[in-house]
């Protein structure tokens, strides 16, 4: 069975909260997280295995959602994205994991869309293609249609990568040892980019373009994903 993890350790200081971002409460009385469960439960099921990685104010978020599991990731002030996706992959066995930022405000169709590759145990990276912002992990693909670069750096992207992501039961290996190799301060996309690079990962882009989906760094990110919940 595909585990499902979102990654909720960081301090998300950019946004001014003292509480940890996942739980910003939405127009719709729901927090952040909230929205993902939600969302994860409408295209997995009730039953859908959640676990989550925590850091900044941990109790916090395991008070708020009891009932998931927990990966703690105590070096949360040090480490970036790609350390804390390291544990949980660890943590969730053979098994291919979906992963997602946990300040991602998204329609709940994306992760129907994402099902069939799901089933279909194809690693892949959801993006968006209408707007390519420099602060954003941008993607180019090669002659085959799959991934090729990803990252902030990349020049000439072809969209952006939306924080939503699929790593199959095949190619969790790969990953986990990239994401072992890279910088403590490295977002995951860099494991991703070297499995890819060096282990013959297929990743495939997951074009969401048509619906949302908002990553919360700032005030106005907030008030965008209110606009659509």
């Amino acid at each position: 069975m595909t585990k499902i993890v979102i990654l909720a350790a960081g301090m998300g200081s950019r946004l001014g909260r003292s509480l940890p971002k996942p739980l910003t409460t939405l127009n719709d009385g729901r927090s952040i997280m909230g929205q993902q469960h939600d969302n994860i439960h409408a295209a997995f099921g009730p039953a859908a295995p959640i676990t989550t990685v925590v850091g900044y104010r941990a109790e916090t978020i395991v008070e708020a959602f009891p009932d998931v599991d927990y990966v703690y990731n105590d070096r949360y002030d040090q480490t970036n994205t790609s350390k804390s996706l390291l544990r949980a992959l660890k943590a969730t066995g053979k098994s291919g994991v979906l992963w997602m930022n946990g300040d991602v405000v998204f329609d709940p169709r994306v992760l129907g869309r994402a099902l069939a590759l799901v089933e279909a145990e194809q690693s892949f990276v959801t993006v968006n293609t209408s707007k390519v912002s420099d602060e954003e992990v941008k993607y180019t693909v090669d002659a085959e249609g799959n991934i090729a670069e990803l990252s902030k750096t990349v020049v000439g992207g072809l969209g952006e990568a939306v924080g939503i992501n699929y790593i199959s039961r095949a190619d969790k290996p790969a990953l986990i040892a990239q994401l072992g190799n890279v910088d403590n301060q490295d977002y995951f996309e860099r494991g991703l980019e070297l499995a890819v690079a060096e282990n013959g990962l297929k990743l495939r882009p997951l074009d969401i373009s048509d619906l949302y989906a908002v990553e919360v760094d700032f005030a106005e990110d907030l008030e965008r994903a209110n606009f659509y919940v």
